[in-house]
């Protein structure tokens, strides 16, 4: 769908952005899930800025973004031949770790860098320290497989109950009550878990500690804490899960939710369950507060929204990246890259890929933020 239909759907937003295009080498990456839509395989856009980029351009992190990668990659190695984007999806604790031993060009993650992450930033960005660049953001779709079932509505004190091994059966009356016209089977709950740190489980747990703290005793973070469910590496890997284990539940980027896979709707205390859909995740985040300062772009979601048709399990995946001090050798691949995508055509590209926009108002200042890199 292209932007002027966006802006005419999201809600007075003003003009939303987001970026796409891929043709990586996946470093050992353990995801398999392809990029969605036609778009990427269109021709590559000719006005693509390659200026000196070249050689091969090292980033890992973010699995949440990996069908983004997929399709900025494909567009941008088209345009750009001289340059080689391996991107591998190793979760964003760990991409942020390879980032600040000095191992990546960027790091992909879908929370933003925590105060002593910025003070270590400083001995990899001489001169400078690492920022958050919001790039892409999407819903954190819950995914379930519960046969007979195809409209599942649960809350986030029921969510909370269900990861935290309280709620152990389908037909659980908790359940029940949410779902009165549903025929909820006896059957176990198979509830998933990321084993590695990853962001995506960091924007969930913050979800239910901020809408059910009474039942989520947990400190959010990346790393997984509530007891029992099972355990898979990357989104991929939980959306296989899904896929493949009666009474399965887990969660995912909305992009990894393919082939009929069905997905939650959230009990918010808005008149009606709200669900997964990139404009419902577009509403949740033009209400996120800047909370970086100077070149830092960080957001604040507000995961215990109530507004009407705002998806409140929404994350935000940020690009991070000296704001100064990059290596000479790869400032220009690092600055051409992100500038597509950041820019209106590479931005046009994810909505075929499942993934929500960012605002104009910040897509233009990460734009800005872009071109000053050094």
């Amino acid at each position: 769908m292209k932007l002027q239909r966006m802006n005419r759907r999201a809600l007075a937003l003003g003009a939303l952005a987001v970026s796409g295009a891929l043709a990586l080498t996946a470093c050992g990456s353990d995801e398999t899930g392809n990029p969605g839509g036609g778009s990427s395989n269109a021709a590559a856009p000719s006005n693509i800025k390659c200026d000196d980029a070249k050689g091969q351009l090292q980033a890992s992190g973010s699995s949440a973004q990996k069908n983004a990668i997929d399709a900025w990659v494909k567009q941008y190695t088209a345009a750009c031949k001289s340059v080689q984007v391996n991107y591998n999806p190793t979760g964003s604790g760990a991409g942020i770790t390879a980032f600040l031993q000095g191992q990546t060009a960027f790091a992909g993650s879908d929370s933003a860098l925590k105060p002593e992450e910025v003070e270590q930033s400083k001995k990899v960005c001489s001169g400078g320290q690492a920022i958050d660049l919001p790039m892409v953001g999407g819903p954190v779709a819950i995914g379930y497989n519960v046969e007979g079932v195809d409209n599942l509505v649960l809350d986030a004190s029921t969510l909370a109950k269900i990861f935290d091994s309280k709620i152990t059966k389908w037909n659980d009356p908790a359940i029940a009550k949410l779902n009165p016209d549903a025929k909820l089977p006896d059957v176990k709950i198979q509830a998933f878990h990321r084993s590695d740190e990853s962001g995506t489980t960091d924007n969930l747990t913050k979800y239910l500690k901020a809408a059910a703290p009474n039942d989520w005793k947990y400190e959010p973070g990346k790393a997984w804490e509530a007891k029992g469910g099972q355990s898979a590496q990357g989104s991929s890997g939980l959306a296989q899960q899904v896929k493949q284990t009666p009474g399965a539940i887990s969660y995912f980027e909305l992009s990894y939710a393919k082939d009929g896979m069905k997905t939650v709707s959230i009990d918010t205390g808005a008149s009606k369950p709200v669900e997964a859909t990139l404009e419902n995740a577009t509403r949740a985040i033009a209400a996120a507060k800047q909370v970086g300062t100077g070149k830092d772009l960080a957001l604040e979601l507000d995961y215990a929204t109530k507004a009407e048709g705002a998806y409140p399990i929404t994350l935000v995946t940020y690009e991070i990246v000296c704001d100064k001090g990059n290596k000479a050798d790869t400032l220009p691949s690092v600055k051409s890259f992100l500038g597509y995508m950041a820019s209106e055509d590479g931005q046009g590209l994810l909505e075929d890929a499942a993934y929500a926009p960012m605002p104009e108002e910040v897509i233009t200042k990460v734009r800005e933020t872009v071109n000053g890199l050094s």
